[in-house]
């Protein structure tokens, strides 16, 4: 697989990821039968930052002085925040031929766009806007019709209940039948009877509540942590705190803090986190998927493609049935 040059274009040097574009419908038939949430399911950490360039504007939920130097000293400020917001390398297309199944998207309406378009947001806006990604996603599942994706909403900056509407119905009119209705977590095999391909989970207790399409947004692990150590010893505690009932993410991502930043003026977020992966990687592998109370279900990385980390998670569902 080719193209997995950034927007920034900062990440042509990763290697290529192993191509699990139909992973789900290659797994062992006895696990075909296993929940989702206790299946291993590889995913993408703020996903859609793979279209962050330098003149993508500054998130006005950001400081006051980042937004004012954003605008005093652009050609300054703006690369600098850039290269601690992209996280991805991989295009959205390009995520899911990889395996990626849990699309982490952060929705934000800009206060100076037009009523209708919604982007993308972390730290900085996206180029990409909301309709044509859940459109690229639909029209990629279309072509596997034997995957299953978990599309978590969230954040939801300068979102107005109408906001919420507008998008909600984007989201049924795109995907129409694909979407599982809130329930029970279904397995695979339900899924595929029904010919249902996605579960939305949406951050939004209102909207939740007004459409049974939408699945009550699912809990991440965040560690907040700056070293790979400190971030696998806060998975361990949570993992020793009981797993949540339903579907989870254990996000194995870096996170910078201003400190971090300031004592390491040539540094990025690729740069801290590429050295680390190998490390989370074996963390990874020794994790167990299914119903135990130490179980995982769903990990998230950031710049995926870079190591064997979807694949890491992939395998995983081996340790269910011994296939």
């Amino acid at each position: 697989m080719g193209g997995q040059v950034s927007a920034s274009g900062n990440f042509n040097n990763l290697p290529c990821p192993m191509d699990n574009a139909d992973w789900m419908s290659a797994l062992c038939p006895g696990l075909w039968d296993v929940p989702l949430h206790h299946l291993s399911i590889p995913g993408s950490h703020d996903t859609m930052t793979y279209c962050l360039n330098t003149k993508s504007p500054i998130s006005h939920e950001q400081s006051w002085l980042l937004q004012l130097l954003g605008k005093v000293l652009p050609c300054v400020t703006r690369p600098v925040v850039l290269k601690w917001s992209i996280t991805q390398a991989l295009n959205i297309t390009e995520q899911l031929d990889a395996g990626v199944r849990y699309l982490d998207l952060r929705i934000a309406h800009m206060l100076q766009g037009s009523e209708k378009n919604l982007h993308f947001v972390h730290m900085v806006y996206t180029t990409a806007l909301v309709e044509d990604t859940l459109t690229e996603i639909s029209e990629w599942l279309e072509s596997h019709p034997r995957e299953v994706v978990i599309l978590a909403c969230r954040n939801f900056e300068g979102m107005t209940d109408d906001l919420h509407e507008y998008l909600v119905g984007c989201i049924k009119n795109i995907f129409g039948d694909m979407l599982c209705p809130r329930g029970d977590i279904p397995t695979l095999r339900q899924l595929w009877a029904k010919g249902q391909q996605v579960v939305l989970s949406y951050e939004d207790e209102g909207a939740v509540s007004r459409h049974q399409e939408l699945w009550p947004g699912i809990p991440y692990w965040w560690g907040n942590k700056v070293k790979a150590q400190e971030l696998v010893c806060y998975l361990e505690h949570m993992k020793s705190c009981g797993r949540p009932d339903g579907l989870f993410v254990a996000g194995i991502n870096l996170t910078e803090n201003l400190e971090y930043v300031l004592v390491h003026p040539s540094m990025s977020l690729k740069k801290m986190t590429l050295p680390s992966l190998p490390y989370l990687c074996a963390w990874v592998r020794e994790q167990h998927p299914g119903p135990g109370g130490r179980c995982t279900n769903i990990i998230a990385g950031d710049f995926i493609g870079a190591d064997t980390f979807v694949g890491d998670v992939i395998r995983l569902n081996d340790k269910l049935l011994g296939c």
